[in-house]
């Protein structure tokens, strides 16, 4: 996922993709345990999502609180 659709995502949008990205990494980590992936480098992809995601998250939280000031 690209950091310009990441921006483009709403704070709700944002959260919840959050919590479906992290637990598509822990089903793939999972079952690259037991029998190996087809491609192990989505694992490693999926994490640099799941940082992008969050990175955007703080970010934005940051944001909002410079504001309240």
């Amino acid at each position: 996922m690209k950091n310009s659709v990441i921006k483009e995502l709403s704070t709700p949008e944002l959260i919840e993709r959050i919590e479906d990205e992290e637990a598509q990494l822990l089903k793939m980590k999972l079952n690259h345990a037991v029998s190996a992936l087809e491609n192990p480098m989505k694992i490693g992809y999926a994490k640099k999502t799941v940082a992008r995601l969050k990175t955007e998250y703080r970010k934005r939280q940051l944001e909002k609180k410079t504001e309240k000031k």
